[in-house]
């Protein structure tokens, strides 16, 4: 005799129908896949494209703010690099403020190769933006970033270890 509690089918319907982790996910695989179409001619994915982006500063930014503003870890940020300093499109330099820091900074190299990438991903953007009538892509971009700062508490379980919740708006308890 087992002792597994049974979720309704009805509730599996409904978490699909309605979860908005479920939903993000997809619409995030869809626009990657879709963008990774787009820039590969320029011989660019997605993640690249934006992480190049994220250099383009004036001054060479630390590693700390670039993986934030990504929303990744320092570990991912510096797996994803190797490829772009392979290519010579970027270089990690030792910060001279902070010898233990990490300052990123695009070659000319790679200014070039993110320069040949922007107008195809201002031409795929601008289609995406018309599929979304009456400013629905402006709304969209600003509950997108209204719900990439929420966390929300969830309540402990007895003996189980939890990480503290990230920085941001905290939703609920």
């Amino acid at each position: 005799m087992s002792n597994s509690i049974e979720i309704p089918f009805s509730t599996t319907l409904m978490v699909r129908d309605t979860c908005l982790c479920l939903h993000v996910q997809r619409a995030a695989r869809a626009l990657a896949r879709l963008f990774d179409d787009a820039l590969r001619p320029a011989g660019l994915t997605n993640g690249q494209f934006s992480l190049m982006m994220s250099l383009n500063r004036p001054e060479p930014p630390p590693m700390g703010p670039v993986a934030a503003l990504l929303a990744m870890d320092q570990t991912t940020l510096t797996a994803a690099l190797k490829p772009l300093q392979r290519k010579g499109w970027v270089v990690v330099m030792a910060n001279p403020r902070d010898r233990r820091g990490r300052l990123l900074s695009l070659t000319a190299e790679g200014k070039a190769a993110l320069a040949r990438a922007l107008p195809i991903w201002e031409n795929t953007h601008a289609v995406l933006d018309r599929t979304l009538p009456d400013g629905g892509a402006a709304r969209l971009r600003q509950d997108l970033q209204a719900l990439s700062g929420v966390t929300v508490e969830t309540p402990k379980r007895s003996g189980s270890s939890r990480r503290p919740p990230r920085s941001g708006r905290t939703m609920g308890a």
